[in-house]
């Protein structure tokens, strides 16, 4: 992914490499040398010509020294960890390479704002992502758009059904689905993530397509579309695939077979799920509102094809789905290993709420320390630590130094949420911080929790309202704590390749189960919402 920029001059350095490659074999020690010298210097005057240029003569960030002819060295593992190490050492912008290619990481909080945020319209691009994007993809998803018209007539349509007043709409359905992960964990607790997964699958289906049948993360279709959105983070992994490196070989008939199967398995279950909306409309069947629906109807206001349209849905359904979940595990997790925590937000509960009725959106003005606690959380082990990756479309000066246009730049969000300038004892859980004099949020301070700038998450209006609603029923129904007979990873949702169980949760109710259980059944939210 990060060797795009070598495809135009690949033609031109491949005859070259063949002839230099009979010379190296030759038994002539000095002919071996002059090869590989002229190699080098063919490969090095060939990335010059190409490379983003600046105009500015300002120098890139700086760089963490490296001997290798090929860059810098990254680990499979944890990658955000040695960029954080390279942050601290070199600055809060640092320039990392990539064989020729030159990355650009940012990882403190100003400079995020600075260029990230203020300057956000020249970071809305996308590398260009062969295998994820193109193939496996068909160049149909959102997230390896490029910036431009297309791009903005996607986040269109997806804002019709995300804006935060269409989200409010869909708080009765968040409801009453949180009420359902209450006494899911009361009938089976040793299974907590599967039930947070089936509450995430639940509302987003209904966004997306208006399903009302019950939906679970045992559901098929949910393990397919979890299992293409687990698959289309390994394939967009750096040096996954060599045809981000030498993208005429996608070309190639027999190259990228798994990935090709991969695209047909995206357009049978994306164009399935659209199908089943249209025929429901022309059959008369009531399936109220829905994005599917929205787009079938009026889809033709945004220039979208009927494909494009059907990734876009599927594209909702992943990325919603997958964030709220993580999310919720991580609160969780926050809350079982920080007992004395989660014990000052259970008091303020008990002193809004009591224990007599159950907790509704109506109270989250009155709960600043969950809020609080929900957003340590998430900067405690944020949810995509390394960031995704931008690409400049003009240059960009920050300070002394110049991003030149054409250039991938990540936002790491590990780091950033290390600040200590921002975030004092920045290892340390302090949710405390969020928090101002007069005990009310502080609306100085933020974390980047769903991205930067015209790339930021569409859905993060009806991700944070799931958040809480589920953080608020939990902690207000539940004690928290580690299960000690398991091991726990607390770096374990964070990481690509999630580990089967990374946090074993005991929950104990806080009110008779009875009781609770009554609470939980009663779900008059949902009747007000079907009769407006």
């Amino acid at each position: 992914m990060m060797n795009f920029l070598l495809e135009p001059f690949l033609p031109r350095l491949l005859p070259a490499t063949l002839q230099l490659h009979n010379l190296c074999i030759s038994d002539n020690p000095q002919l071996v040398l002059g090869a590989a010298a002229c190699l080098g210097v063919i490969v090095g005057a060939i990335a010059w010509a190409y490379l983003p240029k600046k105009k500015s003569g300002l120098p890139l960030p700086p760089s963490p020294p490296t001997w290798r002819l090929l860059g810098h060295m990254l680990p499979h593992r944890n990658t955000f960890l040695t960029v954080a190490g390279w942050i601290h050492k070199y600055g809060p912008v640092i320039t990392i390479r990539l064989g020729y290619v030159n990355i650009v990481i940012i990882g403190r909080y100003k400079a995020a704002i600075d260029i990230m945020e203020n300057q956000g319209k020249s970071l809305a691009d996308r590398p260009r992502m062969v295998a994820a994007g193109e193939i496996f993809s068909g160049g149909l998803s959102i997230a390896f758009a490029p910036f431009g018209e297309r791009f903005r007539c996607m986040r269109r349509a997806l804002h019709t059904h995300l804006q935060p007043k269409a989200a409010e709409a869909y708080q009765p359905l968040q409801m009453s689905h949180a009420k359902n992960t209450v006494l899911d964990i009361l009938d089976d607790p040793h299974n907590f993530e599967n039930h947070v997964k089936t509450y995430a699958a639940a509302i987003i289906m209904k966004i997306a397509y208006g399903k009302n049948t019950p939906t679970s993360a045992t559901d098929p279709e949910v393990i397919e579309t979890n299992e293409l959105f687990r698959m289309v983070g390994a394939i967009a992994r750096p040096g996954a695939y060599l045809v981000d490196s030498i993208p005429w070989l996608k070309y190639l008939p027999w190259y990228g077979r798994d990935l090709r199967r991969g695209f047909e398995r995206n357009m049978k279950l994306n164009a399935g799920h659209m199908n089943r909306v249209k025929e429901q409309m022309q059959s008369n069947v009531d399936i109220g509102p829905s994005f599917a629906k929205y787009m079938l109807e009026s889809g033709h206001l945004y220039g979208l094809s009927e494909a494009e349209t059907a990734f876009l849905a599927g594209a909702l359904f992943r990325a919603g789905s997958n964030t709220t979940s993580v999310a919720l595990c991580t609160v969780f997790m926050a809350a079982a290993c920080f007992p004395e925590e989660q014990a000052k937000v259970q008091a303020e509960l008990d002193a809004v709420i009591g224990s007599h009725r159950a907790p509704t959106f109506a109270d989250q003005s009155s709960l600043p320390r969950l809020q609080a606690f929900i957003s340590e959380a998430l900067r405690w082990r944020p949810m995509a630590p390394g960031g995704l990756a931008h690409q400049t479309n003009k240059e960009v000066i920050w300070e002394n130094y110049c991003i030149p246009a054409g250039t991938i730049v990540f936002g790491n969000h590990w780091s950033i949420s290390r600040d200590p300038e921002v975030y004092p004892e920045p290892y340390a859980f302090k949710p405390q911080r969020w928090i101002d004099d007069q005990g009310r949020l502080r609306d100085d301070l933020k974390f980047f929790v769903y991205g930067f700038g015209r790339r930021v998450c569409p859905g993060q209006h009806v991700a944070d309202r799931s958040v809480f609603i589920n953080s608020l029923l939990i902690l207000w129904s539940f004690r928290l704590a580690l299960d000690p007979t398991q091991p726990l990873d607390d770096m374990g949702y964070i990481n690509d390749d999630i580990p089967e169980r990374p946090c074993a949760i005991e929950f104990e109710a806080r009110i008779p189960e009875t009781e609770l259980r009554r609470m939980m059944q009663d779900h008059p939210e949902v009747a007000l919402h079907e009769k407006s």
